[in-house]
């Protein structure tokens, strides 16, 4: 039980964090940055900012960072580089809050990929956790999300929604001594070199600007957002999300995960003055009805075989 709470505390954490992203890179985006930039440079500093816990956790163990290679790669090709890029190429074909509601349809990914692979309808707590967590999800997005728009762009967001589902996959994958704080480290790290990468060759545009930028009703340096992202929603988003996942499985560490845009619609409220409407505060409330519903994996393990209470007695010839 205290492992579930820790990791139930984590992933609140994570999607606390995760939701400062947002509210705190809009105001860059809306300075001359593009998005590519942006993500590449909360990938790189949020993996200098964990280095030095990535150095105390690796101290005299360096052999689990190369046990751990392919949940690197996955955590940082796919997770941090794939989704990203897949997700800012949807909202340039298609609403944001579109490309959101599909994108966060990735703990239906993962019951659906659960029911196909085991054969095993769903239990009825997972059925009803999904509806309600959906709802809710429309709800804080706002309807408007549901309407028809460009098909490649409708692919682009499904493509997130799997690099996102890959995500949580991979932080629930059993460590073999590979801290959690070393995967997200390493998986920032790879994830935005290979984005610098790609900007460089010019598929992505990399643009920066300097100066202020508006922020809590007035401005603010453009390095006071990027370090709260950088900070916040990168270092201690994906350090503590992949912690939360490795106690709570995929599945739960998923629809928690849903809690991000609730946060993130509060930031805004705070950050940026955007409205907060009654359909959103009911949205957040039908998300949290519908994680209360999910049971963890841990809990549908199969019980031991039971122990007899009275050993067995062999007879010894005399």
């Amino acid at each position: 039980m205290k492992t579930k709470h820790l990791g139930l505390a984590a992933m609140t954490l994570s999607a606390v964090s995760f939701g400062t992203s947002g509210a705190f890179i809009k105001p860059l985006l809306e300075a001359g940055w593009s998005p590519a930039a942006a993500v590449t440079v909360r990938a790189l500093t949020g993996s200098v900012v964990l280095l030095p816990f990535v150095l105390f956790a690796l101290r005299g163990r360096w052999s689990a960072l190369w046990r751990g290679r392919w949940r690197v790669l996955g955590m940082g090709l796919i997770a941090v580089a794939f989704t990203q890029l897949a997700y800012f190429a949807a909202i340039s074909r298609v609403p944001v809050s579109t490309a959101l509601l599909i994108e966060y349809l990735a703990p239906l990914l993962l019951v659906l990929w659960a029911w196909a692979t085991t054969r095993r309808l769903p239990r009825p707590a997972v059925l009803l956790g999904s509806v309600l967590a959906v709802g809710g999800l429309v709800l804080v997005i706002g309807p408007g999300a549901l309407q028809a728009v460009d098909v490649l762009g409708l692919m682009l967001a499904f493509a997130a929604a799997i690099g996102c589902a890959v995500y949580f996959v991979v932080a629930a994958r059993p460590a073999d001594g590979l801290p959690p704080v070393a995967l997200a480290g390493s998986g920032l790290l790879l994830g935005g070199l290979a984005l610098g990468l790609i900007g460089l060759t010019g598929a992505l545009p990399l643009d920066t600007t300097g100066g202020d930028v508006p922020l809590f009703g007035g401005t603010a340096p453009w390095w006071v957002p990027l370090g709260v992202v950088a900070i916040a929603g990168t270092a201690i988003a994906y350090a503590t999300g992949i912690a939360g996942s490795a106690r709570l499985g995929s599945r739960l560490a998923s629809f928690l995960g849903l809690l991000e845009v609730v946060f993130a619609s509060i930031f805004a409220w705070l950050a940026l003055g955007e409205s907060l409407t009654p359909l959103q505060i009911l949205g957040g409330a039908l998300i949290l009805a519908g994680i209360a519903a999910i049971p963890s994996e841990q809990t549908e393990a199969v019980p031991p075989a039971p122990v007899d209470e009275e050993p067995t007695v062999i007879p010894i010839a005399g």
